[in-house]
């Protein structure tokens, strides 16, 4: 922090010594205009050099005084220069009766304070708009007028987007905002002004400067992120906002705010603070050239296309230049929402859309007959834990039957790789959703290492398999933020089964690109460290569900607990409170990429999982729960039987069977 306050005072020292010193020039060079060669014979003249000491040090305590030192150069306007013209101003007025006193200004000419008062207004506001001008390359941000405003907000962040509000709102008199204050989170800025509004105090001073604001009857309705900052600084706003009754909203970013006006006729539009702000984590750095020469000409098969991660694949295939992009669905609403979408954002993207079920193995195999993709990405899946429960026979032919016709199919027709999505719910799986895609991973591996050593018998290229394994997805259908954000919406209360329950996080767009980075990593392996093995997304650390919930309601400008009431239900079957991302005897591996591991997992040998998948497909279109079950708990020794706990700890005696 010293060095915070040592740049502060800095700045605001060169600013308070240039403006003194240019009283002084100003002084002496309106004797000069005035007087010409005349001006030589004051040079010698002690009581001349008083008078201009008398000015210099009057206007160095009206200019202190006024604040003229606090204006940041970089954003001067003109609030500044009508700040000045009353400064220069008052100083002419109070010198004038101190100096008569001393001097009786006998030797000096009167209309030396005119053209003073002209050399000394320019003089501080000409480097003022110069500075400005050359920062911006322009004079368009110069002459710009306030206007009062409605609403007291309180920026947080004093650089170019603060700037940018407050010119916007005083510029129109029909806008609802009026900017009483900024915090600046650096810490450097603090005592200075930017278009007349001062920068009160750091974000450790938020609570004194609400206080401050109150007393003075403007206090802040809302609280205005003006820049990207951390999720820790994030969420200790949205208490803030909370505790003081206000909202917490953001600036679109600098790129995005001349289309926010224009959208919203002119004035500017805020923006909630999103939930991915505050659940960010650091971002992975990511090979994009790779994922590109991955995607890069090469034939595209998405299944499950319009779901949440099919349909991020499918955008993410296009920005990577595929060649064509088959969409594969068996939702006609979804497929046909997917296809629509891309052909307005990607129209030049070759596509079909294919309205199909993973699970018919002959529709399966007659498409990549005639498509012949070069890479499959699998994302389709039965992945409601609760309907998996109730619906085993259908999860189980989704996921692991629908997983297999795909893997066949894909080595039958040459595919260069197929990609599969997985779940951290497979691993030590408590649920039928999470044993069918843990056993759905094992036959990906299988079909990994059976190629793999075909390949080395044969010297000829296989297809590669790619497992990936990650948590939740922020925004997914059926996930907990849509349900909360619904349930939020018509005033609660917000249900979640258990107090302590977390579960791992990320947004789509981040899943979907380390999904392909895994594959183009998997692809270009020589070495076959990788086979048989499962890519692990780095999730960052766990988030408890009743802090997400929490955190929604306040970001809806409601109070947890009061204005909307948090109810906890009990765990449902199939249900964990911690999900995990390895098993504990699964050998962790580095990639060498940051936010993916390599997870060793069991294997198994491919005929024999082969006979397992072709009984539990003929159990599951038998409808037999029984028998889907007991194929389960036989092949994925994981899969164990689970108790309810409700959030008091007691066992309610709810097993999966």
């Amino acid at each position: 922090m010293t060095g915070v306050f040592a740049a502060r005072y800095r700045r605001a020292a060169v600013a308070f010594v240039h403006d003194a010193v240019m009283a002084a020039v100003s002084f002496v060079a309106a004797f000069a205009l005035r007087l010409g060669d005349g001006i030589t014979g004051y040079w010698s003249d002690p009581e001349f050099w008083l008078v201009v000491g008398i000015f210099t040090a009057v206007s160095a305590v009206v200019f202190w005084f006024m604040g003229l030192y606090r204006g940041i150069w970089r954003y001067a306007s003109v609030q500044d220069m009508i700040a000045i013209v009353k400064a220069v101003t008052l100083s002419v007025l109070i010198f004038l009766p101190i100096t008569f006193l001393i001097t009786r200004l006998d030797s000096m000419p009167r209309s030396v304070l005119v053209i003073e008062w002209l050399l000394l207004v320019a003089l501080l506001a000409g480097p003022r708009m110069i500075y400005r001008v050359f920062r911006d390359r322009g004079f368009h941000h110069l002459l710009e007028w306030g206007a009062p405003a409605r609403v007291p907000v309180l920026l947080v962040g004093a650089g170019d987007a603060a700037d940018l509000f407050i010119r916007d709102t005083t510029q129109d008199p029909n806008s609802g905002y009026e900017a009483v204050g900024i915090l600046d989170e650096k810490g450097t800025r603090v005592g200075r002004r930017i278009r007349g509004v001062p920068v009160m105090g750091d974000l450790g001073d938020l609570d004194g400067v609400m206080a401050s604001l109150r007393r003075r009857g403007k206090a802040p309705q809302r609280l205005i992120q003006t820049r990207s900052m951390g999720p820790e600084v994030l969420r200790t706003l949205l208490e803030k906002a909370e505790t003081h009754g206000a909202m917490l909203s953001r600036l679109p970013s600098l790129t995005d705010f001349r289309d926010s006006r224009s959208d919203s006729g002119g004035k500017v539009e805020l923006r909630p603070v999103a939930l991915e702000d505050l659940l960010q984590r650091p971002q992975a750095t990511l090979d994009r050239d790779a994922m590109r020469g991955f995607i890069a000409g090469r034939r595209v098969l998405v299944t499950g296309a319009g779901g949440s991660i099919g349909s991020e694949l499918a955008r993410q295939a296009c920005e990577f230049g595929a060649q064509r992009l088959i969409l594969l669905d068996h939702s006609e609403t979804l497929l046909y929402g997917i296809g629509l979408e891309l052909s307005e954002t990607f129209p030049s993207t070759d596509r079909r859309c294919v309205l199909a079920d993973v699970r018919d193995r002959v529709a399966i195999d007659g498409l990549m007959a005639s498509e012949r993709p070069d890479l499959v990405l699998h994302a389709a899946a039965v992945k409601h834990v609760p309907l998996a429960e109730d619906n085993p026979p259908e999860a189980a032919l989704t996921n692991v039957i629908g997983t297999r016709n795909l893997a066949d199919s894909s080595r039958a027709h040459g595919v260069t790789a197929m990609v599969l999505i997985s779940t951290d719910k497979a691993i030590n799986p408590s649920s039928v959703m999470g044993a069918t895609k843990r056993l759905a991973e094992c036959y990906a591996q299988a079909c990994d290492m059976a190629e793999r050593a075909q390949d080395r018998r044969q010297r000829g290229p296989g297809t590669r398999f790619t497992t990936v394994r990650f948590g939740n997805v922020l925004g997914s259908t059926g996930s907990v933020v849509p349900l909360f954000t619904r349930q939020i919406a018509r005033g609660g209360p917000v249900t979640i089964t258990h107090p302590e329950m977390t579960r791992y996080f990320m947004t789509v767009r981040e899943a979907v690109q380390l999904v392909l980075q895994a594959a183009a990593i998997s692809l270009r392996q020589e070495d076959g460290e990788d086979v048989g093995k499962v890519y692990v997304l780095d999730m960052g650390e766990p988030v408890k569900i009743v802090d997400l919930a929490r955190q929604m309601i306040r970001l809806a400008g409601l109070r947890p607990e009061k204005d909307v009431r948090i109810q906890f239900t009990g765990v449902r079957p199939g249900e964990k409170l911690h999900e995990e991302l390895f098993h504990s005897q699964e050998p962790v591996l580095a990639t060498g990429h940051h936010g993916l591991q390599l997870a060793a997992a069991r294997t198994a040998n491919i005929e024999v999982l082969r006979k397992a998948i072709g009984d539990l497909e003929s159990g599951a279109r038998a409808g037999s729960i029984e028998q889907v079950k007991d194929i389960l708990r036989h092949n994925v020794p994981e899969f164990r039987r689970q108790t309810e706990v409700k959030p008091s700890g007691k066992s309610v005696n709810a097993a999966l069977s």
